[in-house]
């Protein structure tokens, strides 16, 4: 298990290496640049300075170079559109509060997602279940801004019992959780259902009924352990998504969170967050999928990892 982990994530290194060189050349080929809207407001001797200041009068393959250099010392180089501040210092300052929110959000998602998928497949084609797939169509099709307007015009501005925004309290947290959790809880629910639906048909459940096994123990010992490897594979990209943030969520909640650093920065050209971004979105999908083949091994004793 230990030399697994240890192989995944030096090929980790070799993957982070080929995204940086493919989003390095992508984002330089796309026309216009980092003062792109403030060009016609400067001289060419302003321009030229600020390029050479940031190297971007150099070729491309050096500037990559460079940065590269950077990289192995953990310097992701200084925000375009704020220069006194580093990438990593940015990230720093943005990202805990963006984490701190997507942890709460999968918190919530899981702890009612699950129950309810459960419960919808227990009760199959009975009022609970299609009150649980009607709940689940509505968090599928209505974005997570539509929530938080809602939100806001019924528990803050109409009874006045939560605040419309900020992040200072545990009371400012609720609405802006609730939210952005729907969409997850909606996804995690039916995926629970079908897969518990699935468990329940099998022939080993029959088996294990016809022992005299108590359905407790059906169902946590042969069908909630099966049911969780289908489960596994949905859930496990889940996380990142829900980590990085939501531009919609946090602009909506004046959340000084991270998420709206993964518009704001592709518009404005700013090279250095954009990569350092992606990186960073880069190494969160491959520790996911990691641990993900790890659970395969605790909940289905048929895998083995080499």
């Amino acid at each position: 298990m230990v030399r697994y982990i240890l192989t995944r994530l030096l090929g980790l290194l070799f993957v982070l290496f080929v995204i940086s060189l493919i989003t390095f050349w992508l984002m330089h080929g796309v026309p216009g640049g980092p003062w792109a809207y403030g060009q016609q407001l400067m001289s060419d001797q302003q321009l030229a300075a600020l390029e050479a200041r940031y190297g971007l009068d150099k070729p491309i393959w050096q500037q990559y170079l460079i940065w590269l250099g950077g990289v192995v010392r953990f310097d992701f180089g200084m925000s375009f559109k704020h220069p006194d501040e580093s990438v990593l210092a940015l990230i720093g300052r943005t990202w805990p509060i963006t984490l701190h929110l997507g942890l709460m959000t999968l918190l919530v998602a899981f702890g009612i997602g699950i129950p309810l998928g459960i419960l919808s497949a227990v009760k199959q084609n009975t009022w609970v279940d299609y009150l649980a797939t009607l709940l689940s169509i509505f968090g599928f099709v209505t974005p997570h801004f539509v929530w938080g307007i809602l939100f806001i015009l019924t528990f803050a501005l109409y009874l006045k019992w939560l605040p419309t925004g900020g992040w200072e309290g545990p009371q400012y947290w609720i609405l802006p959780v609730l939210a952005y959790a729907f969409a997850p809880i909606a996804m995690i629910a039916r995926y629970t259902r079908a897969s518990v639906v699935e468990a329940l048909r099998a022939d080993y459940v029959r088996t294990a009924r016809a022992k005299g096994l108590t359905e407790r123990t059906v169902m946590s010992r042969h069908v909630l352990r099966n049911a969780m490897i289908p489960m596994i594979t949905v859930f496990g990209p889940l996380v990142p998504d829900l980590i990085t943030g939501s531009i919609f969520i946090e602009a909506i909640f004046r959340i000084p969170g991270m998420g709206s650093y993964w518009v704001t920065s592709t518009f404005d050209r700013d090279y250095p967050m954009i990569i350092g971004l992606v990186l960073l979105w880069a190494v969160l999908i491959a520790i996911t999928y990691l641990i993900t083949d790890i659970l395969y091994v605790v909940f289905d004793p048929r895998v083995r990892i080499h």
